[in-house]
């Protein structure tokens, strides 16, 4: 019997929270239950933003809370050509295409169709959806843009996505960190039209790394925030596009502040370098996560 594997994988752009707390906690609890592997991965594929001091923090916020991990880490900055080579697959299976389109073009684009009396449909987190022009581009327009150094997205063509499918679409969910019983919940990866999965100057992007990382590092259990629940729709269509494996998923509730709203690193909420600092203790963390 394959064991499991979790993975615990923050982004160093920003202090960790309670909220990241909670998720690396459950992970550990969730890894242990189940007699797993524990892993830490981290996603700096956004370079300006991270930096080594916001990893250091990482490492040094985990050890505090207790947390062991697997090491090597792997860190996405450092795989990029793995990401290009499976973004090149989906290119020349012509499931992708070049986007063109700027954000004020597509503002402009979206706020007259909207000013006609249409209205303009809008992803799971409210985000209108790209609007595709480009698609109608032929070859060697495409090419040419390309080759004159104008600035682009590599899109997933949802529809021809969609199309290329032989089965439904679907993935298990664990019903509760106690893992013992299981849901199936129906994809809708086409709520979210035609994501971005790379740029010109970076060959991938959140939904194209988190799969293929999973996948590459034998990721069985697949534990995260609510707010990533919509998007395992996305991930499963790439993961069956790519002939990537399949994890099992566990959206666990997310840490509010005072105020109701989710905790953000930008805000520096709750921080735990702050909290460590006051006098807290990992136990006074535990608690305060409810666990």
């Amino acid at each position: 019997m394959t064991q499991p594997v979790f993975r615990f994988a923050p982004s160093p752009n920003g202090e960790l929270h309670l909220g990241h707390a909670y998720s690396a906690l459950l992970n550990a609890q969730m890894a242990e239950k189940a007699g797993g592997r524990l892993l830490l991965r981290i996603e700096d594929i956004d370079t300006a933003r991270c930096t080594p001091e916001f990893e250091a923090g990482i490492y040094r916020d985990l050890e505090w809370l207790g947390i062991a991990w697997e090491k090597p880490v792997r860190r996405q900055s450092e795989h990029f050509e793995q990401y290009a080579r499976l973004l090149d697959r989906l290119v020349e299976a012509e499931l992708v295409y070049p986007a063109f389109m700027s954000r004020g073009e597509t503002r402009a684009h979206i706020t007259q169709t909207e000013e006609r009396g249409r209205a303009w449909p809008r992803d799971p987190d409210g985000v209108p959806l790209y609007p595709g022009l480009d698609k109608t581009l032929g070859t060697a327009e495409r090419r040419r843009r390309m080759a004159a150094g104008e600035p682009f997205a590599w899109r997933l063509d949802m529809a021809a996505a969609a199309a290329a499918l032989r089965a439904p679409l679907t993935w298990i969910e664990f019903a509760d960190a106690d893992m013992t019983s299981t849901r199936v919940v129906d994809a809708r990866p086409d709520q979210w039209g035609d994501v971005v999965l790379a740029r010109r100057d970076v060959a991938t992007s959140y939904h194209l790394s988190v799969v293929a990382d999973d996948a590459l590092q034998g990721v069985t259990h697949v534990v995260r925030g609510l707010d990533l629940f919509q998007a395992t729709g996305v991930h499963r269509l790439l993961q069956m596009l790519l002939g990537l494996s399949e994890p099992v998923y566990f959206h666990h509730r997310l840490i509010l502040g005072s105020d109701g709203r989710k905790l953000s690193k930008s805000l520096r909420d709750s921080g735990i370098d702050a909290l460590r600092s006051s006098g807290r203790t990992p136990d006074d963390v535990k608690r305060m996560v409810g666990l």
